[in-house]
């Protein structure tokens, strides 16, 4: 028997094929393999579904982490350094990698790629901010699929603050309300936010209508030293400044085949939290 959450859920996921302008975050245990080394197979199969979307009228920017982990495969680092200079220089190194890899991936899907390195300074200024939503109109307006990354390179805020890009979650969260973005997907390498159970079980919880207390309670900061840094709180966090933003959310399993293709369906894949209506 289906609760009034879930037909709410119901009838929310049924919006999200209307979405004309979608932000797409990839984190790095998503494209990055156990070894450290970037999942090729992965990233294809999701770049072919951002290239499909794209080419079905709606325009599509992509927020991808994984330089630092594509840097540390090249640099021969097992573990996620934990000084800033050998953070910037991993991410140095291996931003080229993976936009060069981007690149390639889309050719072969026909779609043209093009690259945005970003820091907190380019949000925190009027011009600023002015010049990136000029630049990234005309770049979706030309059918380009903008790249986007923080600049690890040169912004240690990302790599030091408590408040930091997180992974690239709050820098997705930025991207979609400064792009006026309809809806925002967090992949993943979880099915979403999971509530516990009896015997240390887990499950997906599909629809959370807003992020409090409780919601909060639901999670742990990620683990330091991990080749991703960037948690469910974090997740939690971009979602709920994008909800009262207008945009909807979804965190789901980007590891999951056509995980894409499923949400902008409408299916019941990962959790969706809704926009607060304007």
């Amino acid at each position: 028997m289906k609760t009034n959450q879930d037909k709410d859920g119901l009838r929310f996921r049924q919006t999200l094929p209307e979405s004309r302008r979608i932000v797409v975050k990839i984190g790095s245990k998503v494209i990055v393999g156990a070894g450290g080394r970037p999942d090729r197979r992965r990233i294809a199969g999701l770049v072919a579904q951002v290239a499909e979307i794209r080419r079905a009228g709606c325009e599509t920017v992509l927020v991808s982490s994984g330089a630092i982990a594509s840097g540390m495969e090249a640099l021969g680092i097992a573990r996620r350094p934990s000084t800033v200079p050998d953070l910037q220089m991993c991410a140095a190194v291996g931003q080229v990698r993976l936009m060069t890899l981007y690149r390639d991936l889309f050719a072969k899907e026909r779609v043209l790629a093009g690259q945005l390195l970003l820091t907190h300074d380019d949000f925190d200024r009027r011009l600023s901010v002015a010049n990136l939503r000029r630049t990234m109109d005309h770049l979706l307006r030309a059918g380009v699929v903008p790249v986007v990354n923080e600049n690890d390179a040169v912004a240690d805020e990302e790599v030091k603050a408590y408040m930091s890009l997180g992974d690239n979650d709050h820098l997705a969260s930025l991207v979609a309300r400064q792009t006026r973005s309809d809806l925002l997907v967090m992949l993943s390498s979880v099915d979403g936010l999971r509530r516990p159970l009896s015997g240390g079980r887990t499950a997906r919880v599909p629809f959370v209508e807003s992020i409090g207390r409780a919601t909060m309670a639901l999670v742990r900061p990620a683990e330091a030293g991990a080749i991703s840094k960037g948690g469910m709180d974090s997740k939690l966090r971009a979602a709920a400044a994008c909800m009262q933003a207008g945009c909807n959310v979804v965190i789901a399993d980007g590891r999951r085949r056509d995980v894409l293709r499923r949400i902008l369906a409408g299916e019941d894949e990962g959790t969706l939290f809704p926009a607060v209506p304007q």
